[in-house]
């Protein structure tokens, strides 16, 4: 199968949608199927062979966050020649109402559309502004898809319409097979926690750690946070108690193979995210590697941890109860030992074995369903306009 995917995201700034779109054109890549990316990315940058750039991004504020997006006529024109060149089967754009490169292939395919939705906002105004531009589009995305219910919904309340649910995929092997460093690995009386996130990012909850960390100290001196992520954490931790910031280390940013290297290491990964998370795949990172989680009562992390019952949780915001919830965690290697084991098995949930195949059916189904209506429509005199869009039709 010929698949064009579309990343509304700066290819270079790493980022969960980046992420994503990466680990499945590669899968797909692997099971033989030919695959093109389509992304903003930096004229210089190194990129892999099968992404084509559309352009230099710009920063935008978007969803208590910053994207790197690329939108105007030098995108729309690389756009138009990624389709024609690419002759694809099917397009599967990401974030589609974003005002992006995946906006602006959505009004240029002709061929068959998949969308997959990533956000969950209660009030979306990036898709309540887009709603007028994407309407007249709609009826080009065969099948919609959302990373989790609260991304689901999300679509729901702005768009209506039905949407598959497929969550966001993770090598389970890779991290399950990580090695240990013995720098970030705890000792007794002198256990290790991981933070993973753009450290300032205020939604990412650093600061509730760090808030909760004393207490912590209190019950367990030798306690280490190693804070790992992009971005300066300058003024937090200048703000935060000193002995808070004499026990936490940052790393800065890491790369993928530190990553699972720290998450084996730690004796718990902790996620204090205030909110705007659709999905959670550091969660399922940080299970597959093999740490117990304690993360944000949030509705997507829930989902994630089957309702609390592959890692611990606490009332979002609160250090006060993060830090009663890591106390109790620290001091019970045995619920510690439980977590490990409920986590490795719900992480294969989202292994990319599994999630590629969800995905890839999805294709199949809306390649049927075109074939089947280009069928009805040919007595009509529209066959040779739109039979590039079949598989397999053999027609140049």
């Amino acid at each position: 199968m010929r698949i064009g995917i579309v990343c509304p995201y700066s290819w270079d700034v790493p980022g969960g949608v980046q992420f994503h779109v990466r680990d499945l054109a590669e899968v797909f890549l692997a099971q033989g199927h030919e695959v093109s990316v389509l992304a903003p990315a930096d004229d210089d940058a190194e990129l892999p062979p099968y992404l084509v750039s559309c352009g230099r991004a710009v920063p935008v504020r978007y969803n208590g966050s910053v994207a790197r997006l690329t939108f105007g006529p030098v995108t729309s024109a690389r756009v138009t020649r990624w389709l024609e060149q690419g002759d694809f089967d099917i397009v599967h754009l990401h974030e589609p109402v974003t005002p992006s490169v995946s906006l602006m292939a959505l009004w240029a395919a002709e061929e068959p559309v998949v969308a997959t939705f990533h956000t969950s906002t209660v009030r979306s105004r990036a898709m309540h502004a887009a709603n007028p531009l994407l309407r007249p589009s709609l009826e080009k995305i065969r099948a919609r898809i959302a990373v989790s219910e609260d991304a689901a919904r999300t679509v729901r309340r702005h768009l209506g319409g039905d949407t598959y649910i497929i969550p966001n995929g993770v090598h389970v092997d890779r991290f399950a097979a990580a090695t240990p460093r013995d720098e970030w690995a705890g000792r007794p009386g002198a256990p290790t926690l991981a933070f993973l996130g753009r450290v300032d990012e205020p939604r990412k909850g650093l600061d509730v750690a760090l808030r909760a960390l004393p207490a912590v100290l209190d019950a367990h001196p030798g306690t280490r946070l190693l804070v790992a992520g992009p971005g300066d954490a300058a003024d937090l931790l200048r703000e935060a108690d000193p002995r808070a910031v004499a026990a936490t280390v940052v790393l800065g940013a890491v790369s993928d193979e530190d990553k699972a290297r720290l998450l084996r290491s730690v004796d718990a990964y902790v996620a204090p995210h205030l909110g705007g998370e659709s999905f959670g795949i550091v969660l399922v990172e940080a299970m597959a590697a093999g740490a117990p989680v304690v993360a944000s009562d949030l509705s997507a992390f829930l989902a994630v941890l089957d309702d609390g019952r592959t890692g611990a949780t606490f009332a979002t915001g609160s250090a006060p109860a993060l830090s009663a919830t890591l106390v109790g965690l620290l001091a019970d290697a045995g619920r510690r030992a439980e977590l490990r084991e409920a986590g490795t098995e719900r992480a294969r949930t989202f292994d990319w074995s599994r999630v590629s195949e969800q995905v890839m059916a999805v294709y199949e189904t809306v390649l049927e369903g075109a074939h089947a209506e280009l069928a009805e429509q040919a007595p009509r005199g529209l066959w040779s306009r739109l039979v590039r869009s079949v598989p397999g039709s053999g027609t140049p």
